[in-house]
């Protein structure tokens, strides 16, 4: 098999995502690091999933994937064109790449348009992207994907409103397939639904994965959602990875304190089975100003003086990778 088939479809090196925000009238500006240093690879028909706290840096790493925002440094390789800041792509370049990479949001309601029946929002990309499909075609191949994402034919004429939470993301699932990408990045696509809608849509997603071979970066706070779905776990705290790998690795044997306290706040199914509950003190730090050294050293609980010093490197132990000066025993 070739090198094109066989490699990682997305390759992130050093990624970060910096903002320069007013300091008022007479106050200094100063930079928001809400991504910082993030590298990692996804392969096609596997699924990396984000985890961490409100603020961590997930969501900017959604947009940076997807194109809506440019990296501040570190470069971002997607099905072989490169991203930088000093690397920009043509038009032509850059609307190739949106069709391989697209998007489903959180809230399905508020990412479609009410005033576009269902037809015609699935026809909408294709209207854009593919000049030369004819309005017949268009037609054909979005009812073949509303039968593909369990919706039925009566459905095409109909509007956002008319439709449940579950029935909209898959709407919103089938509109970021009318491209045929090789990329998904899902973003908290369940949480806004009802637990057992929640796995229909789940269950929805492996089947398309299986069926399409797709790529998903799949961003959660949700554990036990990660827990079914990823085949790889990154976990971020205020804009850095401090834990990745495997996801039963990680699972079955987190190393980074934080990544033990998130675990340990997951729901488990099995009564018999006692979980101790870590809470973690204090608030997350304002990435305005934060911490010295180690970001999570004022919320942790084996913080020493070297952790307010100098913040800890990523460093692997084979596939499993932690950013910590204490890793757990």
């Amino acid at each position: 098999m070739s090198d094109a088939i066989t490699g990682p479809l997305v390759r992130a090196k050093n990624l970060s995502r910096h903002y320069e925000v007013s300091g008022g009238f007479f106050g200094k500006r100063a930079s928001v690091k809400a991504l910082s240093n993030a590298s990692f690879e996804l392969y096609a028909g596997k699924t990396l999933a984000v985890v961490g706290e409100s603020g961590c840096g997930k969501s900017t790493l959604a947009r940076v994937v997807t194109m809506i925002e440019t990296p501040t440094a570190g470069e971002l390789d997607l099905d072989g064109y490169v991203i930088s800041a000093d690397n920009e792509l043509s038009d032509s370049q850059r609307s190739q790449l949106r069709a391989s990479v697209q998007i489903v949001f959180q809230d399905p309601f508020g990412s479609l348009n009410p005033r576009q029946s269902i037809g015609r929002i699935l026809e909408e990309p294709l209207l854009i992207n593919r000049p030369d499909i004819d309005a017949s075609q268009r037609e054909s191949m979005a009812r073949e994907m509303l039968a593909m994402t369990g919706l039925r034919p009566e459905h095409y004429e109909r509007f956002p409103h008319m439709f449940s939470g579950g029935q909209r993301q898959r709407i919103a699932v089938a509109r970021a397939l009318m491209l045929n990408p090789k990329i998904l990045v899902l973003d908290e696509p369940v949480s806004a639904l009802d637990l057992s809608i929640q796995s229909q849509i789940l269950n929805l997603l492996v089947e398309l994965q299986e069926r399409l071979g797709l790529a998903y970066l799949f961003i959660s706070h949700d554990l036990s959602v990660v827990r079914h779905m990823a085949d790889d776990v990154m976990v971020m705290y205020l804009g850095r990875v401090v834990e990745s790998g495997p996801a039963q690795t990680v699972f079955s044997n987190p190393q980074h304190p934080y990544t033990q306290a998130l675990l340990s706040a997951t729901p488990v199914a099995d009564p018999s089975r006692k979980q101790t509950r870590i809470r973690l003190q204090g608030e997350l730090p304002s990435p305005l100003n934060p911490p010295a050294g180690c970001a999570f050293n004022p919320r942790c609980w084996k913080t020493e003086e070297r952790c307010r010093g100098t913040a800890p490197a990523l460093e692997a132990d084979g596939s499993h990778s932690v950013a910590c000066y204490y890793p757990m025993q």
